[in-house]
């Protein structure tokens, strides 16, 4: 029994400071630096514990294993917390295929802030739409731009810094 408790306590302290990696790693790309230290701090408090049980313990199998399978259950549950939290921001670049200003419009009323420019594609001229956003309103975004024009060419890439212009909070429903 008590090996059945160290294992799942190895197994468990694993899956923690993987995760908390994944999310101190986002931490530190998107610039917050306080939060990235403190996150850090227990991840490898939590890390320096479970290592220490496994190389107390080399000869038994179960330990490394344990370790093992912890740290891939970490790596997947700490992608799926970054995503569920999805901090930061977001620039889309949107050229649309179809000229309506309806869509620009729509895409206003919905709370997103559009900066339209023109552009010259290969069949003439095309509205090129930039949007900044918050990375949780992404599926709103392309939800919507689905829906109101299917052939739109859409890149996305992350945004670090952002002053002025309009950045509202859009409603969830």
């Amino acid at each position: 029994m008590e090996a059945v408790l160290g294992y799942l306590f190895i197994f468990g302290a694993r899956i923690l400071d993987v995760s908390m990696s994944t999310i101190r790693m986002l931490m530190v790309v998107q610039g917050r630096k306080k939060y990235a230290a403190i996150i850090g701090f227990f991840e490898v408090t939590i890390y320096i514990v479970a290592l220490g049980k496994v190389v107390n313990g080399l000869s038994n199998p179960g330990n490394l294993l344990a370790y093992a399978l912890g740290f891939a259950s970490g790596n997947y549950i700490g992608c799926y917390i970054e995503e569920k939290i999805a901090l930061g921001n977001l620039t889309a670049q949107v050229i649309l295929n179809e000229s309506d200003d309806s869509i620009i419009q729509e895409l206003r009323n919905n709370g997103f802030g559009v900066t339209v420019l023109v552009g010259q594609g290969k069949e003439g001229p095309k509205n090129m739409l930039n949007i900044t956003l918050k990375r949780k309103d992404l599926d709103k975004l392309h939800n919507l731009l689905t829906g109101l024009d299917k052939e739109a060419f859409i890149t996305v890439s992350s945004t670090k810094l952002i002053r002025g212009g309009y950045f509202s909070t859009i409603k969830r429903k």
